[in-house]
């Protein structure tokens, strides 16, 4: 059992058939017994991810409508969320200027970090950091996170 912290990059490969997708199914099967953390926005990047790729004709219309589902379901009820709150906010600009990231990448990172903190508080081990982002992880590696890239298990 590990915990993981999974970025929207990452996660959408649950819930559509590409690279690497197979590797994050078998991570997030009840049997794995993994934590899943997400940052909140995960559920607004996600249903986007979807939605845009129906809509480029990537996933047939009642597929589509059944990941949807099946995303917003486990959102909801499977994983364990990172609120973003004014603290988060600050950190995640301050990531985004020293990492030079996108503003959404900045909230997942300063979100995974804030988990990783929150479990070294209570000595647990530390959270592996899960993005198909090159520059997320390669930031994320600066930080001191161990990082996994699904799509290096095609």
């Amino acid at each position: 059992m590990e915990t993981y912290f999974f970025n929207s990059s990452a996660l959408v490969k649950r819930y559509t058939k590409e690279t690497g997708s197979k590797w994050v199914i078998d991570l997030l099967k009840p049997s794995a017994k993994n934590v899943i953390i997400l940052a909140r926005i995960t559920g607004v990047e996600v249903t986007s991810a979807l939605v845009r790729r129906q809509a480029k004709l990537l996933l047939p219309t009642v597929k589509s409508a059944k990941s949807i589902y099946r995303f917003q379901r486990d959102f909801r009820k499977r994983y364990v969320k990172v609120n973003l709150t004014p603290t988060l906010t600050e950190n995640a600009m301050q990531t985004a200027e020293k990492h030079r990231l996108r503003g959404y990448d900045a909230v997942q990172l300063a979100s995974a970090l804030e988990a990783n903190q929150n479990r070294q508080t209570l000595s647990l081990s530390p959270i592996i950091f899960v993005s198909a982002d090159s520059d997320l992880n390669t930031a994320a590696q600066d930080e001191g996170l161990v990082v996994e890239n699904p799509n290096n298990y095609p």
